[in-house]
């Protein structure tokens, strides 16, 4: 009997650490079952992450800005006579005049600028820089600018040129183009002197600046027995110096902006075309062939 105890609390005790062992294994499959279950979610994760960068980086666009059209230039300055001819093998209408409208912009040229736009027609708009120099000047040139004119160097101060210093030449003419270029973005392409005087250091210099010399071939509205809208318009449009290539000199003038429907009007019925001054090549358009 003794021994029989003896041999069930021995069973009892085996029995029990074997059900120790199985527990114990049995937390330690559970633990590694958890670990590989967290180890597979957090590789999932990270492939959805690394697959929604990549998506989000094949769905980013990037945006290019668009290229700029070449323009092709049909026309030139004749040096010699500043009228406007075509350029050597291009087919351009030879029938052309162009309008243009010095000491800019003082008080008429935003008006001459919006007239010219209701009638189509273009123009170079030449500045002194001394109007530029506060705010209301700025917007105006900055407006005519949008319109789409072109707009030329006619120096700071409308100083003669022959008069003054190289250096004062210099600031006369660079301040201008720098105003200019801060204000619209573009730097001039063309430069009229004042009362057309270009000096050698002058035109060297506009050319060197980029710039194109653009004189006159006719212009009245400065004198007293012009300085009306009908008088203007006649002589502008009848003068026996209206010839093919035509390069038109005018001012920021109340007359000439009361003329200036009645000279593009004129011009057309004559069957001249007014030019548009973004086909005429200037000194830094040289080296650009005609299509």
């Amino acid at each position: 009997m003794k021994n029989s105890k003896y041999t069930f609390l021995l069973a009892s005790a085996l029995l029990l650490a074997s059900c120790g062992d199985q527990n114990e294994a049995t937390e330690v499959e559970d633990q590694n079952a958890s670990t590989e279950v967290t180890d597979v979610a957090d590789s999932t994760n990270e492939q959805v992450e690394e697959e929604s960068d990549t998506e989000s980086e094949d769905e980013e666009v990037v945006e290019e800005e668009p290229e700029e059209e070449a323009v092709t230039f049909e026309y030139e300055v004749n040096s010699g006579i500043y009228t406007i001819q075509p350029i050597e093998g291009s087919e351009a209408d030879s029938q052309v005049a162009l309008l243009t409208y010095d000491d800019a912009p003082d008080k008429y040229a935003l008006d001459i600028a919006k007239t010219l736009v209701e009638h189509d027609a273009h123009a170079i708009f030449f500045v002194n820089g001394m109007y530029l120099e506060n705010d209301e000047g700025k917007e105006m040139l900055k407006e005519i600018h949008d319109m789409g004119f072109e707009i030329g160097n006619h120096t700071q101060t409308h100083a003669s040129l022959p008069s003054i210093s190289e250096e004062k030449q210099y600031e006369e003419i660079v301040t201008t183009s720098d105003m200019v270029e801060e204000i619209t973005g573009e730097r001039p392409r063309f430069f009229r002197a004042p009362f057309g005087q270009n000096t050698e250091y002058s035109a060297d210099l506009a050319r060197e600046q980029g710039m194109a010399l653009m004189n006159w071939t006719y212009g009245y509205d400065w004198e007293s027995d012009y300085m009306n809208a009908d008088a203007l318009s006649d002589i502008m449009v009848n003068t026996n110096l209206l010839v093919p290539g035509a390069n038109l000199l005018m001012h920021d003038r109340e007359w000439t902006l009361e003329a200036t429907p009645s000279i593009i009007e004129g011009l057309r019925e004559k069957d001249y075309e007014i030019v548009d001054p973004a086909l005429i090549k200037s000194v830094e358009n040289e080296s650009e062939d005609v299509e």
